[in-house]
């Protein structure tokens, strides 16, 4: 029976491997390589992408359990050519220094300030997406003024 889903705004439907992890689907099938393989355990964060406007981690996630839901990658968190917020305060500060861990760090960021539009330094600590060059001061303040971005889009 087909997992039948929602992709980036496109419904979409597999009937493979059902316990396959949604990491794979995304690059092997959808080709789709902007969400990243790390630790394969759910613990780094390389992986995360939206499943129903929730922050969630691919590698760990069955194909099974998306049935009737919404996923959104990195690819598909842009309006067009108009970036997402969040994307353009990491461009505008800079953030990536290797850049192998920021389309997730990017996707749990857009995740965070759908629920919380002004965080805290606590909360956006709080974000468990590692990251090894360290750029997590760079991060704060690029969630920071994504979230200034976002009260502006806002504002009449």
């Amino acid at each position: 029976m087909a997992v039948r889903f929602t992709l980036n705004g496109r419904d979409v439907a597999f009937d493979g491997d059902a316990s396959m992890p949604l990491l794979w689907y995304l690059r092997d099938y959808a080709g789709l390589a902007g969400t990243r393989f790390g630790c394969g355990v759910g613990a780094c964060g390389a992986c995360t992408v939206h499943i129903d406007e929730r922050a969630t981690r691919s590698c760990s996630r069955a194909m099974s359990t998306l049935d009737g839901r919404e996923v959104r990658t990195i690819e598909g968190l842009a309006q067009g050519e108009t970036l997402h917020p969040v994307q353009q305060a990491w461009l505008d500060e800079d953030v990536p220094q290797c850049g192998y861990c920021q389309a997730g760090q990017i996707m749990a960021a857009a995740a965070l300030l759908s629920r919380t539009p002004s965080p805290s330094d606590e909360e956006i600590n709080g974000l468990t997406n590692l990251c090894r060059c360290g750029t997590y001061p760079k991060i704060r303040k690029a969630l920071h003024r994504a979230a200034a971005l976002l009260r502006e889009e806002k504002a009449p």
